[in-house]
């Protein structure tokens, strides 16, 4: 098998049988499967079998019961189970022309790279299939905002958000990799060193079908761009960052009604701890929570833990506030940023550390080796 070509589906059935079809007219001399690997929840998955059963080339079926990374992990999943070395990504909606895969093919072919990437604003690229014009500055804002996060790695490259590419799965040790969201390209380019060229491409207007984009895919995009570019002990500083003004603008409203400052701190430390662990379970020990214990257990041991911390830290407060005269808001700032670490190695360690005897993984672990696994996360280098 020369090329795989590995096409996420969520909710395609309208556009399977054309997507096979052209890919196939494409890759015509080419020894080619395409591999779906699809969470839907429409009819999608029997749709791709009517498909697979007259088409002209093989093509798979890899139905997931449950979506595991996101739109990254099931283009990691169908690398992991290409026939072919060299795998081609794009979209199942035709938003990503088959007749250029082909060149994709071509120009790895020339033996130099080990990525080769559709870019909508490189030569006569064009981005048009964009909906509307605020699509079109989301975009472009997106790709700006990436490349400025990364100015050394992303230097040379045009389209970083783009998810039609041609990769060497021997050049990006994809098993290594641990995809939260849906830019697999970004994450390949932002944690792995690999050789690259870039086609134009001309994206095309959705055939059918709804788009995928919404709010809460932006958000999650910007938590996996920080995660990627400060690592994950700077993504649990962004949080707790958030919970702190959060905790000085609820303290600074209760004071300013009339409630003590010592009530107003307490309320405002117990609401911000319940809003910092519901963060933290979904955006930055994620990938820690199923050898960890269950979430009840890790909420009562986050929860106490950040309680016992205030007990300690109130006092303090009212010392600094007292004896030093300090501005209770100052003084409450003061003493969240010097709990920031603490809180940090309790939850890396404690919380989400993996239940004894978890499959794949050492029941205990050296603190140093922990600390540095945890933090240690690849950023610009």
């Amino acid at each position: 098998m020369q090329l795989t070509i590995i096409v996420p589906t969520f909710n395609e059935a309208p556009n399977v049988a054309e997507l096979v079809q052209r890919v196939a007219a494409a890759t015509a001399g080419i020894d080619t499967e395409i591999v779906f690997v699809d969470d839907s929840s429409d009819e999608t998955p029997e749709v791709i079998r009517d498909v697979a059963a007259t088409a002209p080339l093989p093509v798979r079926l890899i139905h997931r019961e449950v979506s595991k990374g996101g739109l990254g992990g099931a283009v990691l999943e169908g690398i992991a189970a290409a026939a072919s070395d060299v795998c081609v990504v794009m979209d199942g909606d035709l938003q990503h022309p088959p007749e250029k895969i082909r060149d994709l093919h071509q120009r790895y072919l020339e033996g130099d790279v080990d990525l080769v990437i559709a870019s909508r604003y490189v030569g006569d690229g064009t981005a048009g299939g964009l909906a509307d014009r605020t699509r079109v500055f989301v975009s472009k804002a997106s790709t700006a905002i990436t490349r400025a996060m990364f100015p050394i790695r992303l230097r040379d490259v045009t389209d970083p958000m783009t998810g039609f590419f041609l990769v060497d799965r021997r050049a990006i040790a994809a098993e290594g990799l641990k995809p939260q969201g849906f830019k697999i390209l970004l994450e390949i380019l932002a944690r792995r060193n690999v050789r690259f060229a870039e086609i134009p491409f001309q994206f095309a207007g959705r055939r059918a079908g709804e788009s995928k984009a919404s709010m809460r895919q932006g958000l999650h995009f910007l938590s996996q761009l920080a995660a990627l570019r400060f690592g994950k002990m700077s993504l649990f500083a962004l949080i707790g960052a958030l919970g702190a003004v959060a905790n000085i603008a609820i303290m600074w409203g209760l004071t300013q009604i009339g409630v003590g400052y010592i009530v107003a701190a307490i309320i405002a430390a117990e609401v911000t701890i319940v809003a910092n662990f519901l963060l933290q379970e979904r955006f930055v020990f994620q990938d820690m929570t199923g050898d960890a214990s269950t979430i009840w257990l890790r909420f009562v041991k986050s929860f106490s833990f950040n309680n016992a911390e205030a007990l300690v830290r109130i006092p303090v407060l009212a010392f600094l506030v007292e004896t030093w005269h300090f501005s209770s808001v100052i003084a409450a700032a003061v003493t969240l940023v010097v709990a920031f670490i603490a809180r940090f190695m309790f939850h890396s360690l404690v919380v989400y550390a993996p239940r004894r005897g978890s499959v794949g993984k050492p029941a205990e672990r050296t603190l140093l080796e922990h600390i540095d696994e945890q933090i240690t996360q690849p950023g610009e280098l």
